[in-house]
């Protein structure tokens, strides 16, 4: 999928959600369980109930090596099913990665060619290296952690060294990787304050937002000062979505959450480009 045709979608569906499948077999509707494939069945029901009103879905990988192969076959399954069925959804693999050039493109390979992901997440720490391998892929997108929501994120990435903080010199630094136009950046919805300076470096590109819900975000706070003329965020929900319900009902339920979220989002863009 090409950035273009991403904003596209949000523009039809008046939505900029990305719904995180953080799938754990202890929380999910029991009856599940009795399925040949417990994970994929869960994932399948709440991608069917709630694809037209978000624009990207987002496996954390964790929640699928954990299982093993069996965990890995129902992620590839996933994968396979949102290509196959709808693909015009934008898809994440939350994987984290990041090592020296040559496994870095190893690892690219993996998500881009052999699941046929459309972006992973990558952590900046290696350097250029090992992003740039993820860079080269066309119509690929590498998502950079840049601040993160969890309460250890500005431990780091809060330090200021030489004038700057670490988040902000790894915004500046990426832009001057080779096919930095392929970036995006992972930036939490518990740093909102942080938006207004964080869009003055970079103005145009997408930002991943976790953190809205469970984790305390507020998706007014993080509009008023990371949308652009192109909206620019997708903003990430994993639990209130997925986990709205552990009955029968639970992708009915999946779906009546989405729906108040893209409500939301709707009435944000409609006052944004009216």
């Amino acid at each position: 999928m090409t950035k273009q045709q991403l904003i596209d979608q949000i523009k039809l569906k008046k939505s900029f959600l990305c719904i995180g499948l953080d799938v754990d077999l202890e929380k999910i509707p029991k009856h599940l369980l009795q399925e040949e494939d417990p994970i994929f069945a869960f994932n399948k029901a709440i991608i069917d109930a709630t694809h037209h009103l978000t624009v990207a879905y987002k496996p954390n990988t964790a929640f699928y090596e954990c299982y093993g192969i069996k965990g890995w076959r129902a992620l590839e399954k996933t994968i396979n099913y949102l290509n196959l069925n709808y693909p015009n959804i934008f898809t994440i693999a939350d994987a984290k990665r990041g090592d020296i050039g040559n496994t870095s493109t190893r690892y690219a390979k993996a998500f881009f060619e052999d699941l046929d992901f459309d972006s992973v997440t990558v952590a900046p720490y290696m350097g250029s290296d090992s992003v740039e391998p993820f860079l080269a892929f066309k119509n690929k997108f590498t998502i950079l952690l840049a601040l993160t929501s969890n309460r250890g994120g500005l431990d780091f990435q809060g330090m200021k060294v030489a004038n700057l903080k670490v988040y902000e010199q790894v915004l500046k630094t990426a832009l001057t990787w080779k096919n930095a136009t392929n970036l995006m950046f992972v930036i939490g919805a518990t740093k909102a304050a942080y938006f207004k300076n964080i869009r003055k470096i970079v103005p145009n590109h997408f930002l991943l937002v976790p953190g809205i819900g469970a984790q305390g975000g507020s998706l007014t706070a993080v509009c008023k000062y990371g949308l652009t003329d192109e909206v620019g965020l997708l903003i990430n929900s994993s639990r209130e979505i997925i986990y709205a319900s552990n009955g029968s009902d639970f992708a009915k339920k999946a779906m009546e959450s989405t729906l108040k979220l893209q409500l939301e989002m709707a009435k944000i863009i409609s006052q944004k480009f009216r």
